[in-house]
């Protein structure tokens, strides 16, 4: 279930061997595995979830699984104009084998868990939006049953669908069903992008959420994010890649021709992980096999760089 990093997916063009201030991603990312940790890396860590079987199992387009990966590929090729003491490492990747979903989530947890326990901060890049519970049992692992925890999502679904097996479309009401100590803030949904029962369970449990129609990046949405970060002790932040417009990013299980402007989630993002109680981050459904010319995966990854740029941690 856990693969090594692999050094084929960090090349590109070089313009210096030896000067930082043209190196890109694929000069500064180091490879470990996760035996190599050390005790207070401070680094930001890279770690994949190659799964798609949530999404197969929530009956839509497989295909997710090869994103971590290729997501690598683009962000190798992306200038790197972090801080010169911010570091990365990819420790690899968690994947799903014979339908195990359950045991891969419990698995990606453990590893989440262990990069915080070293003063990592996990990015995670999935994989279906199943990824988002596995990186959850992981910061609950850290964090301990005591501590409140705030999920924020930005997603065009509630992901909140009654089922007896879990899937890409259940995580928000598992893991709420199981953990007292956790609220739920969902930015992006979209009227037409759940049936009302989903609206009706979402109230039910006190989700909040802002309309896709609704959400800006203005003092209104600002202030929501602000007074939802501030009730929890920590707070994790996951994206799901559906919830941007399908013309800036078709490589989706289920594309939004309604979806959110690309800027906009950028902009979320960054004022997101500014805050200090945000542990790690996530971006799940990009799909390879349904993209088109690299367009999602090459969001991804510069999705990926504007979080690193922007973490309040490092």
């Amino acid at each position: 279930m856990y693969k090594l990093p692999d050094k084929q997916f960090w090349c590109g063009r070089i313009d210096s061997e030896d000067d930082e201030d043209n190196f890109r991603f694929h000069q500064m990312v180091t490879l470990k595995s996760k035996e190599e940790l050390m005790k207070n890396e401070r680094v930001f860590s890279l770690i994949g979830f190659e799964s798609d079987e949530g999404v197969k199992r929530n009956n839509g387009r497989i295909g997710a699984a090869s994103a971590p990966n290729e997501v690598r590929k683009q962000l190798a090729k992306i200038p790197y104009n972090l801080d010169r003491d911010t570091r990365i490492i990819d420790i690899g990747n968690v994947a799903c084998e014979h339908d195990k979903l359950e045991k891969a989530q419990q698995e990606l947890g453990e590893q989440v868990a262990k990069l915080l326990h070293h003063s990592c901060t996990p990015i995670i890049i999935g994989g279906g939006h199943e990824t988002l519970y596995g990186h959850y049992l992981g910061v609950r692992k850290f964090i301990g049953s005591g501590a409140s925890l705030g999920i924020i999502n930005i997603d065009a679904h509630f992901d909140m669908r009654e089922s007896e097996i879990s899937s890409s479309g259940t995580m928000f009401k598992q893991i709420l069903d199981e953990d007292q100590q956790a609220g739920y803030l969902c930015l992006g949904i979209q009227q037409f992008g759940n049936t009302k029962a989903l609206f009706n369970i979402a109230e039910t449990y006190g989700c909040q959420y802002i309309m896709e129609e609704s959400l800006t990046f203005e003092y209104a949405t600002k202030k929501v994010i602000d007074e939802f970060a501030d009730k929890y002790d920590y707070v994790l932040l996951t994206l799901c890649t559906d919830s941007i417009n399908s013309s800036a990013a078709p490589g989706v299980s289920a594309p939004s021709p309604f979806g959110l402007d690309p800027k906009l989630v950028r902009s979320l993002l960054g004022y997101i992980v500014a805050k200090e109680n945000v542990t790690s981050f996530d971006i799940s459904e990009v799909n390879p096999l349904l993209d088109e010319d690299d367009k999602t995966t090459r969001l991804a990854a510069y999705l990926i760089a504007e979080v690193m740029k922007s973490f309040r941690r490092i």
